[in-house]
């Protein structure tokens, strides 16, 4: 299947795609809102509820803008490539959970439920606008992806 022809069958299939697909099909997080769904041998990740994936959206926008020395970019308009969205993901949440579990000395590998740990931290800083974004863009610099290994020649 040519990829012009995925993206449009994607977009009719998955109406409301999830915002932490990379992280999730990467598995550096799980999440009780998505449902996989597969086309053509690949892999994609719905989103069930409007209101999650609202959320979700709401928390990566205000992380992009308070991050963007971090990654490096000016333009919150232009689409991020792979590794820079992965560290705003995996990074952002990361920093949400040791925003919301202070007494734990570091971010676990992979975060177990993304929309049940943005409603915490939602609850307890009485929205996403008050979190303490200074830590999470703590994390997202120190997001490392993988490494390529060398080539043998």
């Amino acid at each position: 299947m040519d990829q012009d022809a995925f993206r449009k069958t994607y977009r009719e299939i998955n109406e409301r795609s999830c915002v932490y697909e990379k992280s999730l099909l990467s598995r550096h997080c799980g999440c009780s809102q998505a449902k996989k769904i597969c086309i053509a041998e690949r892999e994609g990740v719905h989103c069930v509820s409007d209101e999650a994936q609202e959320q979700c959206i709401e928390l990566l926008e205000n992380l992009r803008k308070q991050a963007r020395f971090a990654l490096k970019s000016n333009n919150d308009q232009e689409v991020l490539p792979h590794g820079k969205a992965m560290r705003l993901q995996v990074g952002g949440l990361r920093g949400l959970y040791l925003a919301t579990h202070p007494e734990s000395d570091s971010s676990p590998e992979c975060v177990e439920d993304v929309h049940g740990l943005i409603s915490q931290a939602k609850q307890l800083f009485k929205g996403l606008e008050n979190l303490p974004y200074q830590l999470l863009i703590k994390q997202v610099a120190a997001y490392q992806g993988r490494h390529r290994g060398k080539r043998e020649t």
